[in-house]
């Protein structure tokens, strides 16, 4: 019989005193390294020269995709960084383990959370290095979004120096929408962003603005200019209807297809040809293309951006409700156990859930100040947030993920949310 007192998966979390890493840190850096990097075809280049074993320091980056932790320890060796990541990959039981051997430190994603801040600043206090993607996931359209609220104040609060990292390519080897790797090419640009002179002298908001522009870039900008070539098989356009929902020839939404390497519109047969470079290669002449992939992603922002400035809009979807295990870890890959079933409901209000959990009637509703945009375990095929603390994932019955989340972001902003655009022009 199991005792009634046994600690809880999140109270042996919250329990555990994050250290610096130790040696085995080193051991599994030089192992990716001799293998991985080769494999990702990676380079690195060191803007500015500094001692990377003096510390304290605070390292941050872009985040292109779920592989950035080869892409920004390696070239930071011998250094050993403390890494930052979501509370919720320390429930699966391919990662935990690792994670725990290498003092990385969870955090709730887009909610505050004050263990994070704590081991954070027993690290640092400790003469320690912190790693941290900003933006808080990896990316969804091949650019990037906003740092995450509170950046600028989080790293004006420690008061050591700052140095960033800028993965190109990334993105393109692992787009958010296909779980397998598309090797190609991987440039990392490393410099000095603050001393802690300069992050006294300027303000959280300056200091977030500036995160935001030295971190901003487009994998599919920079590949229309550098060509390079990535390994997409004979697949690479399938799943993309997931990300780009939207045709911009004749404005209907999930009517797109990706077959093969083909992209179309089922509605208006707008489409292209993929190429191993992410170059669209238009199906005829009347195609109506922009110049980008990205170009597309943000066009179909704005028009779900127009879409939600009526009053009377409303987005309702037939979803599971997955919540994290108390006790045991999550098996086979899986992001949370199925506890229920309801109606996700997102209006200019924010966002309502009403269906069950645990055989019982449960509801909940998050106004949309507090909800500036939500978290992806994997691919685009489901998503999650944080209610009173306690992860909630949804998983959609139709392909509805990527408007939620466009139209769950532009509500915050257009509500006066404090996560809004970008101030700089990209």
């Amino acid at each position: 019989m199991k005792k009634t007192n046994e600690l809880t998966n999140e109270q042996k979390l919250y329990a555990r005193k994050i250290g610096k890493p130790n040696f085995i840190y080193n051991v599994l850096g030089a192992v990716w390294r001799a293998f991985m990097y080769k494999k990702y075809n990676v380079h690195y280049t060191f803007k500015t020269k500094f001692d990377k074993k003096k510390g304290p320091y605070i390292f941050i980056s872009n985040h292109a995709s779920r592989l950035d932790y080869i892409f920004t320890g390696i070239p930071m060796l011998p250094a050993r960084l403390n890494y930052v990541a979501g509370y919720n990959e320390f429930y699966r039981s391919h990662l935990a383990g690792v994670f725990k051997l290498l003092k990385v430190i969870p955090k709730k994603n887009f909610t505050p959370d004050h263990y994070a801040l704590k081991e954070i600043n027993r690290i640092l206090k400790k003469e320690g290095r912190i790693i941290i993607f900003p933006e808080g996931m990896n990316s969804i359209s091949g650019a990037n979004q906003p740092v995450a609220i509170g950046t600028g104040k989080f790293i004006k609060h420690f008061k050591v120096p700052v140095y960033y990292s800028v993965i190109k390519g990334g993105y393109l080897t692992s787009p958010k929408y296909d779980l397998t790797d598309r090797c190609g090419r991987i440039d990392v640009e490393i410099d000095r962003l603050f001393t802690p002179q300069q992050l006294e002298t300027l303000t959280a908001e300056e200091i977030e603005d500036t995160v935001n522009k030295a971190l901003y870039h487009d994998d599919y900008a920079w590949n229309k200019e550098k060509k390079y070539r990535y390994n997409i098989g004979k697949t690479g356009a399938e799943g993309l209807e997931t990300l780009l929902f939207w045709c911009p020839k004749c404005g209907k939404q999930h009517t797109t297809l990706g077959k093969g390497n083909v992209f179309s519109c089922q509605e208006c047969g707008n489409g292209f040809t993929l190429q191993d470079t992410y170059e669209m290669t238009p199906l005829d002449e009347t195609c109506v293309l922009p110049a980008t992939q990205t170009e597309w992603f943000n066009m179909q922002r704005e028009a779900i951006k127009k879409e939600v400035q009526k009053e009377d809009f409303v987005l309702t979807e037939n979803v599971r409700l997955g919540t994290l295990p108390k006790q045991g870890m999550l098996k086979n890959q899986a992001t949370s156990n199925i506890v229920g079933e309801g109606v996700l409901t997102l209006d200019r209000s924010g966002l309502t859930y009403t269906g069950t959990r645990d055989g019982g009637a449960f509801t909940f509703h998050i106004d949309s100040k507090n909800l500036p945009t939500y978290g992806m375990c994997t691919d685009i095929s489901r998503f999650y947030t944080f209610y009173n603390g306690e992860f909630m994932e949804f998983y959609p019955e139709n392909n509805v993920v990527e408007k939620f989340f466009l139209a769950t972001e532009e509500i915050h902003r257009l509500n006066g949310g404090k996560w809004q655009d970008f101030k700089f022009e990209k």
